[in-house]
């Protein structure tokens, strides 16, 4: 009698324990993933090392708009990409003397302020001229914050279709000091 109570708390641990790891699977394959800023292509927004909260659920919505900070996984390479939206597919895509142009509408892009003071300081354009370029349908064109060393769409990325985006970066959650919202 004894050793059945032992057998059926065993198993209800058991069963416990299976399905939080369930559970904690599901939301890691569908809804949250963590994610590693590799290099320094999206700075000052992101820094080198900062981990990130991915939002994978997203990618089953069509829920990408301009200025979302995406996650790319292309299938031939291993190494992953995080990147901003710049343009939807069907928008013409224009850079004229550091200004962005979507659809021949002028776009403030707030978050290269400090980038642009920095290129500005060493006589540079922090973005060069392209374009007009249009986005095919299901494709985005992306660029990295930092564009002085970023390797996006105008420069060996090219544009990136739907089916490779992770998720949208949420949230930095380490480290612990600067711990923030990802801003658009």
């Amino acid at each position: 009698m004894e050793q059945s109570k032992v057998t059926l708390e065993i198993w209800g641990w058991v069963k416990s324990l299976l399905i939080g790891l369930a559970i904690a699977l599901f939301i890691k394959i569908f809804i949250f993933s963590p994610y590693t800023v590799q290099g320094a292509s999206m700075e000052p927004t992101l820094q080198n090392e900062e981990r990130l909260f991915v939002n994978k659920f997203t990618a089953f919505t069509d829920s990408f708009n301009r200025g979302d900070v995406i996650i790319i996984k292309r299938p031939e390479e291993t190494e992953r990409y995080v990147k901003r939206i710049i343009g939807l597919p069907g928008d013409t895509i224009q850079m004229d003397n550091d200004q962005l142009y979507v659809n021949g509408e002028k776009i403030e892009e707030n978050y290269l302020q400090e980038n642009r003071l920095a290129a500005k300081q060493q006589s540079m354009k922090l973005t060069e001229d392209f374009g007009p370029i249009e986005v095919p349908t299901g494709n985005y064109f992306v660029m990295g914050d930092n564009r002085l060393v970023s390797m996006d769409s105008r420069n060996g990325l090219g544009f990136i279709e739907e089916s490779t985006i992770i998720g949208k970066a949420q949230f930095v959650m380490m480290p612990i000091k600067k711990m923030r919202f990802v801003e658009k």
